[in-house]
């Protein structure tokens, strides 16, 4: 009898909660990996560099505080929403180039799931942006654009540096424009910018011309090739770097000089044929290199970017 009213007991028994235990942790797992997935989908190492040089400029430029924070994240979804448009405008010809490293492509996260998180950040970018004033957030917001249009097929025509141009050529307005007075910054700082953009366009091209060529995409890099191509980068970031170094009033002084040397040497460094494979993406790593030294130096000199 006893025996037997053990053994119901134990069928009574609750079921161990070690099975649901283990599936929520697998549940979380799942959701933690898709989460890493969708944001290494917005291209996180150039947008967050972008994010932080352009707010050490707007520190540089005067912003307050909140004004620094407002910059900060503006810019950073911004480039957010490029980012995860650009990987979902691509996904076919990422994945007709086997482009495994894109996590769309190896189906770690969702189609649906990119597409609503590009929007989004486009959708928060322009309060953001308008945040910092009418003027400066509208220039921020046609940069954004500029980068959506190269996204949506710029990009396949000769006319692809533009888009690099523009946006890059108007984040020192976007950052002067919310200062007392709305004043536009200096011509030479938004040369520089266009030309840093346009640098930035060729090196970030550079290591995808032969897949892009097969898919069709010919902007002018892709038209220009890889020799000619990495001449061209080289010389719009040297101009950039002498712009930044020799623009502002009164001669450099041995800081400037010296940055001018390192930057001039990165520059020439990208004409040199790859030592690593052909889609290394050193060139871009040495652009972001390039552009913090020279951003640094005008924070050091105390340049006025007006």
């Amino acid at each position: 009898m006893n025996q037997t009213f053990r053994a119901l007991s134990l069928s009574a028994a609750p079921p161990s909660a070690a099975p649901v235990r283990a599936e929520a942790a697998a549940r979380a797992g799942g959701l933690g990996r898709g989460a890493l997935a969708l944001l290494l989908s917005a291209h996180p190492a150039p947008a967050l560099a972008v994010t932080a040089l352009i707010t050490a400029l707007g520190v540089a430029a005067g912003r307050d505080v909140l004004g620094s924070c407002l910059v900060a994240l503006a810019v950073l979804t911004g480039q957010l929403s490029v980012g995860w448009s650009n990987d979902r405008i691509d996904f076919a010809r990422d994945t007709a180039a086997h482009r495994r490293d894109k996590p769309l492509v190896a189906g770690e996260v969702r189609m649906r799931s990119v597409s609503v998180a590009a929007c989004a950040a486009l959708v928060l970018c322009a309060p953001l942006s308008l945040a910092n004033g009418a003027a400066a957030g509208g220039a921020h917001l046609i940069g954004v654009a500029a980068a959506w249009s190269y996204n949506l097929g710029v990009k396949r025509t000769r006319w692809s540096w533009l888009p690099y141009a523009l946006a890059f050529g108007l984040l020192p307005a976007f950052l002067t424009l919310a200062l007392p007075g709305h004043p536009w910054p200096a011509a030479w700082v938004m040369a520089a910018g266009a030309l840093l953009g346009v640098g930035a366009h060729f090196t970030n091209v550079l290591p995808d011309i032969d897949t892009d060529l097969a898919a069709g995409v010919r902007g002018l890099p892709q038209r220009l090739g890889r020799r000619r191509s990495r001449a061209v980068a080289a010389l719009a970031l040297l101009a950039a770097s002498a712009a930044l170094v020799l623009g502002p009033p009164g001669p450099p002084d041995a800081a400037g000089w010296s940055g001018l040397a390192v930057t001039g040497a990165l520059a020439v460094s990208l004409c040199l044929p790859p030592g690593t494979s052909p889609d290394s993406r050193l060139p871009f790593l040495a652009t972001l290199g390039l552009a913090g030294t020279d951003i640094a130096l005008l924070v050091a000199r105390g340049t006025s970017l007006v």
